[in-house]
């Protein structure tokens, strides 16, 4: 483990990313990262099943991204990064992700913001 990560996994809800998770979630990443593509996108939202069985995902990653479990994707070593092109196909902000994460309503997550109009 990267020394400067020592510690950094018992602060509550930090996931840390590091090489040894990177490796760990490659094929889960490597999912997320094709949603740039049009055609990947297409046929994601034709047939999701075929492609993530396709993608080599496990039954745990299918059934996390199935029922767009944002926390325990990243639990599970998804990026953040591709997780926002994940998001944009099932139509959501990252805000909304956010809120999710967090257990809360978008209304209960915006009231927290600073600025809780601003969207």
């Amino acid at each position: 483990m990267n020394p400067q990560l020592i510690g950094m996994s018992d602060i509550p809800g930090t996931y840390v990313f590091d090489i040894e998770t990177s490796h760990k979630a490659l094929r889960l990443n490597r999912f997320f990262w094709n949603m740039i593509g049009a055609d990947w996108r297409a046929r994601f939202l034709s047939d999701p099943d075929v492609v993530m069985t396709e993608s080599g995902l496990n039954d745990l990653e299918k059934e996390l991204i199935r029922t767009c479990d944002w926390l325990g994707l990243v639990r599970n070593g998804a990026n953040f990064f591709v997780l926002e092109k994940f998001a944009r196909v099932m139509k959501i902000s990252n805000m909304q992700v956010y809120a999710l994460m967090r257990g809360e309503s978008f209304e209960e997550f915006l009231a927290t913001r600073q600025v809780p109009d601003a969207r």
